[in-house]
């Protein structure tokens, strides 16, 4: 588990209209030129000075954006990314506060936040509260109980906690909400592949790939796994592998 994401546009972090139609709210597209279109260039830009270790100008960009856009979620969830990187790296409390207080904002202005929901989760546990990020991201998915994506970010807590079992019934909660959410099924065959579950795995991996077939990691990992099941069988006997279109195809 990332102890933070990297910083997002409004672009990136945008509600689906899918999501949009669950949670019963509208969705609102702004025409180029107005203050959203420049608030997201200024995140933007934050971004790349964030990712350069320019920390100091992204926190500049990302307040200019809040700027044209005091509304603007995105900004303050980047604004705490860059207050929790910073505390990581010179371990000063005030960077650890101004972050959680960053991720709260971004959270009253979209408690849909998912980047803000993780940033906030991970923040607690290290500082030795993670009832407080379980009881968060339990409250979170009460609000949405038709959204899968809190009970993955659940799971993601669980594991990390060391709760596999929980974790491994928060997605399959998730999979029954959403079928085709690829980042359950990914976490899913994640956790069943740590259990020794080699073969329920890959079914869950093929089943990602074939929604989603840009995850070259991903790829990789399945033929391996292939590999690894084939030489089970074989009684570790080096046989050819089975033929293309044999097997689920993968994405």
């Amino acid at each position: 588990m990332k102890v933070y994401d990297v910083p997002v546009t409004n672009r990136q972090n945008a509600l689906t209209g899918k999501m949009a139609a669950i949670l019963g709210i509208g969705v609102i597209l702004f025409a180029p030129g107005c203050a959203s279109m420049t608030a997201q260039s200024l995140n933007a830009e934050g971004v790349r000075l964030y990712q350069q270790a320019r920390y100091e100008e992204a926190l500049q960009r990302f307040g200019q954006a809040l700027i044209y856009n005091p509304n603007d979620a995105a900004a303050y969830y980047n604004i705490a990314a860059v207050y929790h990187r910073l505390g990581d790296l010179y371990h000063r409390p005030d960077d650890y506060g101004r972050a959680e207080s960053y991720y709260q904002l971004a959270l009253s202005k979209n408690p849909h936040h998912i980047p803000a929901r993780r940033g906030l989760a991970v923040l607690l546990v290290s500082q030795g509260r993670s009832n407080e990020a379980v009881a968060m991201l339990h409250n979170w998915a009460n609000s949405a109980p038709r959204w899968a994506e809190p009970k993955v970010e659940l799971a993601r807590l669980y594991e990390e906690l060391g709760d596999r079992s929980t974790a491994q019934k928060q997605l399959l909660e998730a999979l029954a909400l959403d079928p085709n959410n690829v980042r359950a099924l990914n976490a899913l065959g994640h956790l069943r592949e740590l259990e020794g579950q080699k073969e329920l795995a890959l079914a869950n991996y093929e089943q990602s790939l074939q929604l989603n077939r840009q995850q070259p990691e991903l790829a990789l990992r399945v033929a391996a796994l292939r590999n690894e099941i084939r030489l089970a069988r074989s009684g570790g006997r080096n046989t050819p592998a089975l033929a293309a279109g044999t097997s689920a195809q993968v994405r």
